[in-house]
Order: C-alpha cells, then sequence, then structure tokens
C-alpha cells in the first residue's frame, strides 16, 4: 500500500514537472506567448526576489489573516443557525430558503454593498468573506441534520438524552460529515470571496495577495500576475492536505469507509 503511494506521489510529480519544463520551452525558448506569459523561471525568480524583500510574505500573512477571522465567524455562526434551520420549519422556510438562494449568488456581488456599507476598511473584507462562507455552512448543516438516522434520536432518547445534550453529543456528531463537506466548500468560497474584494477594495491596513494580483495587472507585470496566482493555487492545495484531507481520512476511518 505505501509502495503505491509512492509510486502515485512521484507519478504525479514527474508529470507537473513536464509540464513545466514544456511551459518553459515553449515560452523561453521558442518565444510563444512571451509577451502575454512569462516563463516559469520568470515567475520563480519573481516569487524567490518578493520573498526576500518580504513583500510576498507580507500580503500572505494580511490574507490569511482575513481569510481565517471570517472564516470561523462564518462557521460559528452557520453551523447553529443551519441546525435550527433543520430542527425548526419556521427556520428553514426562510433562512433556509434565503441561504439556498444566496449561496448560489456569486462572491463578487458583494464587494459594491460591503465598499457602500462600510466603505474601504478591514470591516468590509470580514463581511464579504463572512458572506461567502456562512450560507454553505448552513446548507450542509441542515442537510446533515436532515439526513441523521432517527433510530440515533431514539436512541438517544431512550438513555435520557434530551435538550442541549443531544444537540451536541448526538446530533452534531451524527451531521458532522456533511458538516465538514461544508467547512470544505466553505473554505473555498471564503477564498474566492476575499480575492474579489481585495482586487476591487484598497485599505492602508494592509496588502494582501489580492492587491498584489491587482497591481501586477495594471503595472502589466505578468510575473506578478501568474506569481500570485501560483501562491494562491499553493496556500489552497497545502490547506487541503495538512487540513480537509486528514479529516475526511479520520472520519472514513471511523464510520468504517476508508478507501484505498
Amino acid at each position: 500500500m505505501k509502495k503505491d503511494k509512492v509510486l502515485r506521489v512521484l507519478f504525479s510529480v514527474s508529470v507537473f514537472a513536464v509540464l513545466l519544463l514544456l511551459w518553459e520551452f515553449c515560452v523561453g525558448y521558442l518565444g510563444l506567448l512571451k509577451h502575454s506569459l512569462p516563463a516559469p523561471s520568470s515567475v520563480a525568480a519573481y516569487l524567490w526576489n518578493s520573498t526576500l524583500d518580504l513583500t510576498l510574505p507580507g500580503a500572505i500573512l494580511v490574507t490569511m489573516k482575513r481569510l481565517i477571522v471570517g472564516y470561523f465567524i462564518g462557521i460559528f455562526a452557520g453551523i447553529p443557525l443551519g441546525m435550527f434551520c433543520a430542527r425548526f420549519n419556521i427556520f428553514n422556510d426562510t433562512l433556509g430558503v434565503l441561504a439556498l438562494g444566496l449561496q448560489a449568488l456569486p462572491s463578487v456581488c458583494w464587494v459594491p454593498l460591503a465598499i457602500i456599507w462600510f466603505g474601504q476598511s478591514e470591516s468590509a473584507m470580514l463581511f464579504v468573506v463572512v458572506m461567502g462562507t456562512i450560507w454553505s455552512m448552513i446548507l450542509a448543516t441542515i442537510h446533515g441534520v436532515k439526513t441523521i438516522p432517527p433510530i440515533y434520536l431514539r436512541a438517544a432518547s431512550t438513555m435520557g438524552s434530551k435538550g442541549l445534550h443531544t444537540w451536541i453529543h448526538v446530533i452534531l456528531p451524527a451531521s458532522f460529515p456533511s458538516v465538514l463537506s461544508g467547512m470544505k466548500q466553505g473554505w473555498a468560497f471564503a477564498w474566492r470571496s476575499l480575492m474579489a474584494a481585495e482586487i476591487y477594495v484598497t485599505i492602508l491596513t494592509g496588502f494582501g495577495l489580492g492587491q498584489l494580483l491587482h497591481y501586477g495587472r495594471e503595472l502589466l507585470d505578468m510575473n506578478q500576475v501568474i506569481g500570485v496566482m501560483f501562491t494562491v493555487i499553493l496556500i489552497g492545495l497545502l490547506v487541503d492536505k495538512a487540513l480537509f484531507s486528514p479529516l475526511e481520512a479520520r472520519l472514513r476511518k471511523k464510520w468504517g469507509i476508508e478507501g484505498d
């Protein structure tokens, strides 16, 4: 099993290495799309230089701070609201329907409203990230609670569980697979929301990755544009592999559905 995983990793690395070499050859040596698409070596040079002068690390720190704060607000607000919607029809028929409609709204649509309400401020950034997270969490929690086998609740009631104890020790753990899926989706939506906000909102309290991407476009610096895009992708992959994938693996093992 471990040997197969090593072979899969080596194969994946080889494929990406070949793609980078082809990119470098086509742009760096053949000159194809050289005015609109920089070679990987040029992008790597930008990433190295911007890391040494702390421009890129500073932007990552600013962006991650905004993202984490807004994301966790969305989680801690979305889970209990989703539970209420799943257990009480009055919430499901109002807030649940609202969440279903707003979850389909593209993240960038929140940016003009945030600017009007909060101005060019950190509050506008936070609002956009929360709006990108909370609706996914509400819908995922509703789905998770509604798909709990009724026998779980009957068994808990028979053993004396009721009220808050049932919510915390029965309903939440039983619905966690769906909640985890919502957390993963909410993270992706939070990223998109924040990038849109940082591109359109410029504030002096900190320049994030979105601002670097915007300034790269304004200055026609494609090395900066591609470099920031690569950084965003890399952070997303690291979070998924370091946080969500281990949680999903533990969950599959706990429920006896461990895959290959």
